[in-house]
């Protein structure tokens, strides 16, 4: 086959990706051969942005920092996502049913029994929820998925002395930097801390069943605490790395309520 540029004989001519045409290997290039679409050549490449991504395997996942997108989204949940959501409930309600077992005061009477099961599972699908609806409004992909791993610890928890409520989490993808994805991160926690408070305004009503809501607070206050910590996968470690003082204050505020509520209950 001849060069489309100088005419010579090639048995490996090369064919521009730009106008198609064969040359040999002097001509090759697009400048080389005064290509007629060298405008397309000289056009920048757009890098891919690095993601936000967390894997639905048993909470590995990897965070990359980029320019956010100013995209705004709305909250939506898909079928899948109802799916693990309607799994993930079963497993917390029977944890919430097992914990009350563990203490006979509770389980007799049926009011305080379904009271303390709706405040065990509301106060971790709130968490979340917070994650879910933080990151869709900042216009990411975000939808609650089961993990092996913390589904089977979860039911295991059902039948066992030991209490892990961890069915699954929240999965984000998209570009973000740091400040984003801590504002993602603090969601969660934060909402426990407002549920504490809220729950600890409650337990102070003269009602007749108002120490399950001291419950409620002690045990949002602990999922805010737990949270909280600054390492590896846990919220804390990406609120830390966007903003030491707002991971301190939210930390010295979980903390607070995690001693107080725990303390008045011993009590």
């Amino acid at each position: 086959m001849k060069c489309k540029r100088c005419g010579a004989e090639t048995f490996l001519p090369f064919t521009c990706p730009y106008c198609g045409g064969s040359f040999c290997a002097e001509h090759r290039l697009p400048e080389n051969h005064a290509c007629e679409r060298i405008d397309l050549a000289r056009l920048p490449k757009e890098e891919a942005a690095p993601v936000v991504i967390q894997q639905p395997k048993s909470y590995e996942y990897s965070v990359s920092y980029a320019s956010p997108r100013p995209v705004k989204g709305a909250i939506r949940f898909s079928r899948k996502e109802i799916g693990h959501l309607a799994v993930a409930a079963l497993l917390v309600i029977g944890v919430g049913l097992s914990l009350v077992w563990l203490s006979s005061p509770f389980a007799a009477d049926p009011v305080e029994l379904i009271s303390f099961v709706i405040i065990f599972a509301v106060s971790f699908f709130m968490h979340e929820f917070a994650h879910k609806i933080a990151a869709q409004r900042s216009g990411f992909w975000a939808e609650f998925r089961l993990t092996l791993w913390g589904a089977l610890l979860t039911f295991v928890s059902v039948v066992s002395p030991f209490k892990i409520i961890s069915p699954g989490a929240v999965m984000i993808s998209g570009a973000a930097d740091r400040k984003t994805i801590g504002k993602i991160s603090i969601a969660g926690p934060l909402t426990n801390i407002v549920l504490s408070l809220l729950f600890l305004g409650l337990s102070l009503l003269p009602f007749e069943f108002a120490s399950i809501f001291l419950l409620g607070t002690a045990f949002n206050a602990w999922i805010a605490l737990f949270n909280l910590i600054p390492f590896g996968i846990f919220d804390g470690f990406k609120i830390f790395v966007w903003d030491k003082r707002v991971w301190a204050l939210t930390f010295a505020v979980s903390l607070i309520l995690t001693l107080f509520s725990y303390g008045v209950i011993l009590v």
